[in-house]
């Protein structure tokens, strides 16, 4: 089994994450993708910035770094499956236009190294994802509406992905106290395409701009009386990208500037307790996330403003963990997360409150050897969409399943 002092404590934490962008549908609220690990998969993350299993607890809380007693290094692979449906079509262009439904899977990737250099410190590196959305329509949509498929322009691709790079240490003052941050390098990109019509190679939008943002993390952890409790911050840079920014079918060219994309933080309380003479414990986190600081999508210069206004969120989870023995760990959770979208709705970015179903399990096949694996449904709802003044209006719901594998070894 990894080794790690969490199997005989409680444990709290509040952490302020940062938020990144993942090649993959979105699969939280806005574009938010909780895909760090399988061992996280598996309980809905609840309670996954203070549970140390493995390396991949420094995507949530870099402090937690020092409750390992051993070399760490753990690396996976998140596969979802998402379900975007579109349907209920109206508005002086929407009507006639026949349901849609856009689907597709991606695999997520994440790798993690934490080298414990003594009893007081340690040092990590990861790469991984946090968010991301990916929404493609086919050429032909709504080549069956009115006005020459004018409602076209409204579906198209959306796409924003970023891997993140973050390097970390961490201290331990003391038996109660321990401290950490780091730096996140963070390689977001944008694509946004929107025909003139179907099937048409004219875009009145045409946006494919990559770029890299700074930002860093702080953490702490506090241990009294075998009742730990965490706490730890990061911020997110906004990122400016390069690239080529083009309208009206390339007759406006902004190629010049750069385009902006706001990322917010996140706030989370998270919770461990190991029950006493018994194998269960119960985690829990509650997440807060800054989505209001995502007004807009724009160029420095402001001539392409497209508005979003997005409002602040929050999901809250519940989960538990049965040891059944030396090799096998059971894991299950739920999780409920609120949307980011306010007034202003969108069918290439769909969104909804969402409820996470997940399950999962541990085994340890050998001396310091685990395979962890994670399963999740996602379960979104029916909103109702209004876009371009009430030209278009839909009912959109996206739904998505998620199935992780872990490969974890201390040393």
């Amino acid at each position: 089994m990894t080794t790690s002092r969490l199997y005989k404590k409680t444990l709290l934490a509040v952490a302020v994450s940062s938020l990144t962008l993942a090649s993959t549908q979105a699969t939280a609220a806005g574009f938010q993708l909780n895909s760090q690990s399988a061992t996280g998969l598996g309980r809905a993350f609840a309670g996954d910035a203070v549970i140390a299993d493995n390396a991949s607890v420094m995507a949530r809380n870099a402090a937690a770094m020092t409750l390992f007693d051993s070399h760490q290094f753990s690396g996976g692979v998140n596969y979802i499956d998402t379900d975007i449906k579109i349907k209920e079509f109206g508005g002086p262009v929407g009507t006639g236009i026949p349901d849609t439904t856009n689907s597709s899977g991606t695999p997520v990737p994440n790798i993690y190294y934490l080298h414990r250099l003594n009893d007081r410190w340690a040092l990590g590196a990861g790469i991984y994802s946090n968010f991301g959305t990916k929404n493609n329509f086919d050429a032909n949509f709504a080549e069956g509406g009115p006005a020459g498929g004018a409602a076209a322009n409204f579906g198209g691709t959306t796409e924003i992905t970023s891997v993140n790079y973050t390097l970390n240490a961490a201290y331990r003052i003391n038996d109660q106290w321990s401290v950490g941050g780091g730096l996140d390098i963070v390689q977001g990109s944008g694509k946004l395409q929107r025909p003139a019509a179907p099937n048409s190679n004219i875009y009145a939008v045409d946006i494919d701009a990559s770029g890299i943002g700074l930002g860093f993390n702080l953490g702490t952890v506090f241990e009294l009386n075998e009742q730990p409790l965490r706490f730890s911050v990061s911020l997110q840079p906004e990122i400016k990208a390069d690239g080529d920014i083009k309208l009206a079918g390339g007759l406006v060219d902004y190629s010049n500037e750069k385009l902006l994309l706001p990322l917010p933080s996140m706030v989370e309380f998270s919770g461990f307790h190991k029950i006493q003479d018994t194998k269960f414990a119960v985690h829990y986190s509650l997440q807060w996330i800054g989505w209001s600081t995502f007004e807009s999508l724009k160029t420095d210069a402001g001539n392409i403003d497209s508005q979003y206004q997005w409002k602040d969120g929050y999901h809250v989870a519940v989960g538990g963990t049965y040891y059944l023995n030396d090799a096998w760990t059971l894991r299950a959770g739920y999780m409920y997360d609120t949307a980011a979208q306010d007034q202003i709705t969108s069918i290439s970015v769909p969104d909804s409150d969402r409820q996470w179903f997940s399950a999962g399990f541990g085994y340890n096949f050998k001396q310091h050897h685990t395979i962890d694996f994670g399963f999740t449904y996602l379960m979104g709802a029916d909103v109702s969409v209004t876009e371009g003044d009430g030209l278009l209006t839909a009912t959109t719901r996206a739904d998505a399943i998620l199935a992780g594998l872990q490969y974890s070894y201390s040393f």
